[in-house]
Parts: structure tokens; sequence; C-alpha cells
């Protein structure tokens, strides 16, 4: 029996109290049969219709496909993401999902305190050493990586040979490297086929703040539309449905991120670059179950349909047939390595 458990202040108490306190909200399984799996989101929650909605979606298949027990924690700020974390782990959770990359600090401490709980962080920050080298993890944490570059290369591959226009946008959410990947190969993709096309990009903040900004997002995507852009991608989470508005007040395009996003401003959404976040959470899962878990980092690019772009019912009458075929093409040269996406931005390590 699912059981959804809403954080209050009893999760800033002491941890021996952790051990003896269930939020109101909570229900107990009839049955010992099958995993208890908890997720705790990210900032944002539930409802941004993009990340924490994809866990969640995982959470749900997983549950379905594979008889889950699975607790939802949404946290509040700060030390809440650490608590809802530490709950979780001290009820002896089969598996506990931590969702996002503003997590990577507290399961590493968490795996090590408890050996024996089985830990996944969806977009980890591993680790590296002084040579740029990934640190190994424990055996019971398992990084889920995505290959987000490759995805946004097709969709800076898509803007450019659709928008009529040799200025490009992007919008992301927090500055730093994990949306630098994103930036990356969009910009890549653009220049793939257009090399003399610009691209326009900017950032909410330098706070997980960021995420969560739709004001912001919609002055910055105005500005770009307003230097002579037709289509901007976003990668910063509920910001985007700011970027969003502004496609819908100027009768431009924006593109989406991590999840189909279309239904957010139908008419103006040109595809949306996806993450199979739920198919990461239902991996995991399936690997405790089969005995399979194992520690260390776990990457889902082009070839493991782990990222990708929609195209559908909603977005064809936008996407020419020879455009669509052109991605193809670019889809199939990632895959075989003919063409290798840069993860980082010119001048970073």
């Amino acid at each position: 029996m699912r059981r959804t458990l809403y954080l209050t202040g009893a999760l800033l108490l002491a941890h021996v109290l952790l051990l003896t306190v269930r939020p109101s909200g909570a229900t107990v399984a009839d049955t010992t049969d099958g995993l208890d799996v908890g997720i705790v989101f990210d900032v944002g929650g539930r409802g941004d219709k993009s990340f924490n909605d994809g866990a969640y979606l995982g959470g749900e298949r997983a549950s379905r496909e594979l008889g889950a027990r699975v607790t939802y924690i949404e946290p509040g700020e700060g030390s809440d993401r650490e608590a809802g974390l530490r709950l979780l782990a001290a009820e002896g959770m089969d598996l506990v999902i931590g969702v996002g990359f503003i997590f990577t600090d507290d399961v590493l401490t968490l795996a090590k305190e408890y050996p024996d709980v089985r830990f996944a962080n969806v977009d980890m920050s591993v680790p590296l050493d002084s040579l740029g080298r990934p640190l190994p993890l424990p055996g019971n944490l398992r990084a889920l990586k995505f290959r987000e570059e490759e995805g946004s290369f097709l969709v800076g591959a898509l803007a450019a040979l659709v928008g009529k226009s040799r200025k490009i946008g992007f919008v992301g959410g927090m500055d730093i490297s994990l949306i630098h990947k994103f930036e990356a190969g969009y910009r890549a993709g653009v220049k793939h086929v257009c090399p003399d096309c610009t691209v326009i990009a900017n950032y909410a903040g330098v706070t997980p703040d960021a995420f969560r900004n739709p004001g912001r997002g919609k002055e910055m995507a105005l500005a770009m539309y307003n230097q002579g852009v037709n289509v901007i991608f976003h990668a910063s989470g509920s910001t985007g449905l700011g970027v969003f508005e502004a496609a819908r007040t100027t009768g431009k395009l924006a593109i989406g991120v991590d999840a189909d996003q279309y239904g957010e401003a139908p008419g103006f959404i040109l595809t949306s670059m996806v993450k199979g976040i739920d198919a990461s959470v239902v991996a995991a899962v399936r690997a405790v179950k089969d005995g399979s878990f194992t520690g260390g980092v776990q990457q889902f690019g082009l070839a493991e349909q782990g990222v990708g772009y929609i195209y559908d019912g909603n977005n064809r009458a936008l996407i020419p047939d020879s455009v669509r075929a052109t991605l193809d093409s670019l889809t199939a040269d990632i895959i075989a390595g003919r063409i290798v996406v840069p993860a980082t931005r010119e001048g970073e390590k």
C-alpha cells in the first residue's frame, strides 16, 4: 500500500526522534512482501511538470511493475532534504532515492552511515580527484546520470533548422556544470547545422532558487525574443514556465525539458528534450529486486534511450519531414560515435 508523507517540523528533530515519529499523512503497509522504496523530491517538488514529476512517474511505475511500496517526501529548504533521506534510511528502506544533484553530499554521508541501505541519486555530482577523475562511490550508492548534451544537441539542430533566424536562445536555471551540459550540447547542435548562427544564453541565478523563478524566466525570454530569437530552449525547472508565457505573448516558440511540456503552452512548444528520469528510477528499483544492484555510475544517453526529444501528433506540423530525417541521421551518428557531443562549455574542464 503506497504511503504519502508530508514533511513537517518533525523532520528537523534529532535523529533519535526520526526513528520513532511518523508524519500524520503516513499509512502503514499491510504486508511485509515486496520492496520499500523512498523518494525525496528536489527543489520545486511535485507538479513542476518536469524533473520531479518524472521521478514521481518512476515511483508509480515501480509500484505497478515491480510491486514496490513507495514513500514520497517533498522537503522544504536546506536541512529538510537531509532529514528526509535520513528518515527513510532509519526506517530501513530497501532503496532511498534523492532526486537532483543537490542531494550529492547528503547521500554520500548517509551511504556510509547506513551501509545496509541502498541509495541512488538522480543527476548526482560525482566527486572528482585532483586530476578530474571520478572518485569511487560506496558499494551501496548508485549515481543515475544522463548524457543531457546528446538530447540537447538534437533540439539545438532542430531550433536552427526551423527557427528562421540566425539567433537561437537558451535559458538556464542555476549557473552550474550540470546545466552547462544542456547549453554545450545545444550550442553544438545549432552550430552543426548552422555554423554562422549565434546562441544567446542566460541563467536565472546561482542558487537552487534559480529553478523556481518563472518571473525571471519570462523576463530573460522576452529580452531574447525582442533581439530576434524565434526559438528558446530552457533547462530551468519551473523557471521555464515563464519562458513558455513569453512564447505565448510574442507568438514565438519554446523547447521544454526533462518531460513532454507541450501541455504548458499548446501551439508554442516546438518540442521537449526529455530525460528518462522515470526509467532510471525503475532501473534502480529493479536492480535491488533482482539482486544486481551495485554502487557506481549508471549512464543514460541516446544509445540507452535515456534522452531524446518529443515528436508526436501535437508538434508534427512544426517539424518538416526533411528536418525529422536530419535529426534521425544525427541520432544515428551520435550513437555510432561519428559525432562526439561536448559535455562542457568551451574553456571549461
